[in-house]
């Protein structure tokens, strides 16, 4: 029996660039930077991180009842936002007794990273444990604990974006929760799209969060081959270029509704694209070494093959494109030998990496580019590579023809996902 086709039918952003699908898209064609200095408080400016933020971020617009807020980090309102828009640009009901999907035929997948603490959270429970200038661990049980809101790991839990999202929409069938560095996103749009051609739901909220401007992460800062601070922090990441520099940590989230396309022919949805192929790969390296890009290679061909299709009906490929020497090079190498010339775009120069939600917010951008038919350029980018060998859309837009986008994301520990969509 053939496998009924999964559609999206609705999306959302939340971006350096912009918290609407229109501010986002236009940011990205006329070349905006969401890089700037953090808002951290350093004992010298010259130390403050660079990073991307998502400005005039107000989740208690939309949290209900607003007490929940209590117990979402920022990551979770993130994702809680971006699901609540993407199932009103569906025009998809999920309360009362009009609502379009029946809660058990309606199913949430949402990846998150491993969600950071907050410092000022946590400050007056350390303050309780020193004394005379040094810290008294034996104070911690008798003194510190009573200053911990009980309810404080609710808050850094990575399932909860995921349960929050269930709760809100009433969705009761298949959930998930994928914590897969910047896989993860496109991780649990794939696992959504699995579940409806199983037949287990109709309906599926899919997409991903991440908050990496957090002081958790900032610390481990080398850990993710950041570049060095500039004093001009538009500037970088530069993807696949030739002064790449390393990454920039940010924050984002994308939310996408995807229905068997039946059910949403019947109820009258818009369909933005149809999901033709996907794949998830592994490539098992000695943590001494690097990813080959053996995985990224695999994962394009494997995708491929699942969507019927060969390397010249790919219209473009939205890269993960961090802009660190190794990850683009590897990266760059797989596009060239399986994909072939074909136009390459990354977000990342405008709205750096957002661990988790790096993926669903890029794929908004290739959703966007589906629509309006055109690549917006690579920013940062002026010269590619020569260890790159691909085409790098940059300087200005990009108009192509062809109905077709692969998005990929990877991960230093090499884990690959590709999604192919057709409008």
């Amino acid at each position: 029996m053939k496998k009924e086709e999964v559609v999206i039918t609705g999306f959302a952003v939340l971006s350096p660039i912009g918290n609407d699908k229109e501010t986002f898209w236009t940011s990205q064609l006329e070349g905006k930077s969401g890089i700037g200095f953090l808002n951290i408080e350093t004992s010298d400016d010259a130390l403050r991180p660079m990073g991307g933020t998502v400005p005039d971020f107000q989740a208690k617009n939309y949290v209900q009842p607003r007490k929940n807020i209590k117990v979402m980090s920022r990551d979770i309102q993130l994702a809680y936002v971006a699901a609540c828009l993407s199932c009103t640009d569906a025009g998809l009901i999920t309360q009362g007794d009009s609502r379009s999907v029946d809660s058990d035929r309606f199913g949430v997948v949402f990846g998150s990273d491993l969600i950071g603490t907050e410092v000022d959270l946590e400050l007056p429970a350390y303050r309780k444990g020193i004394a005379d200038g040094q810290y008294d661990f034996s104070r911690w049980g008798i003194d510190a604990m009573s200053e911990i809101f009980p309810l404080w790991m609710l808050k850094f839990l990575p399932n909860m974006p995921a349960c929050h999202i269930c709760i809100a929409h009433d969705a009761r069938g298949p959930s998930n929760s994928l914590t897969l560095s910047r896989c993860s996103s496109l991780a649990a749009i794939i696992e959504a799209a699995r579940n409806i051609e199983r037949g287990a739901a109709d309906v599926m909220l899919a997409g991903g969060c991440g908050n990496r401007i957090n002081q958790d992460f900032l610390v481990r800062t080398k850990a993710y081959y950041t570049a060095e601070r500039r004093d001009t922090p538009t500037t970088v990441p530069r993807p696949f270029d030739a002064d790449r520099c390393g990454n920039v940590l940010a924050e984002g989230a994308g939310s996408f509704v995807l229905e068997r396309r039946s059910f949403a022919e019947a109820r009258g949805a818009k369909i933005c694209a149809v999901i033709r192929g996907y794949s998830e790969t592994n490539e098992p390296h000695l943590h001494k070494s690097k990813p080959t890009g053996e995985g990224i290679r695999r994962s394009f061909k494997l995708a491929l093959q699942r969507a019927g299709m060969k390397s010249e009906d790919i219209g473009f490929v939205n890269a993960d494109g961090v802009g660190t020497k190794h990850a683009d090079r590897v990266e760059a190498e797989a596009i060239r030998a399986v994909i072939g010339d074909v136009p390459v775009v990354s977000n990342k120069g405008n709205i750096g990496d957002a661990g988790s939600g790096a993926g669903a917010v890029e794929l908004a951008s290739a959703l966007l580019s589906l629509e309006h038919k055109i690549v917006p350029p690579t920013l940062n980018h002026t010269e590619t590579a020569s260890d790159c060998p691909i085409n790098v859309v940059h300087d200005k837009p990009l108009p192509f023809s062809k109905r077709t986008v692969l998005k990929t994301s990877h991960t230093e520990m090499g884990r690959s996902c590709t999604l192919i969509l057709e409008n």
